[in-house]
């Protein structure tokens, strides 16, 4: 699933690795994409064959060498669902964060599926 990516990609920046790689999933690769569109993540490449199939994500820092990803907030969860419709999909942190939402039109941000007239299952906010 993608908590153990989005925790693998905090974790990696926290210590200033350049790259890590996380299990290939579709889920993981539409999180990453949305990710990297939003600049999270500066590069995510899929790697290998078969069962050995691995995500490489190139991890990205601010210009001062801060991370940028600073936290991830997981909003529903395997026991507990969270819905929400178009009225209640909000900027994350007055614009400045990114929440990612899944609806019956695919993954996508917090924003672009308030434009899209779209609400489903709030996902994460990460900033």
């Amino acid at each position: 699933m993608y908590y153990d990516a989005l925790i693998r990609i905090k974790n990696a920046q926290a210590v200033g690795k350049k790259k890590t790689r996380v299990l290939f999933t579709k889920a993981n690769l539409a999180v990453l994409n949305i990710l990297l569109q939003n600049k999270y993540v500066a590069g995510v490449v899929k790697k290998g064959k078969g069962v050995r199939r691995m995500i490489e994500v190139d991890l990205c820092y601010e210009e001062d060498g801060r991370p940028a990803i600073n936290e991830v907030i997981f909003m529903s969860k395997p026991s507990k669902r969270v819905y929400t419709g178009i009225k209640e999909l909000r900027p994350v942190r007055q614009g400045y964060g990114l929440g990612v939402v899944s609806t019956s039109k695919g993954l996508m941000s917090a924003m672009e599926a308030r434009k899209n007239k779209v609400g489903g299952e709030y996902l994460f906010k990460v900033w």
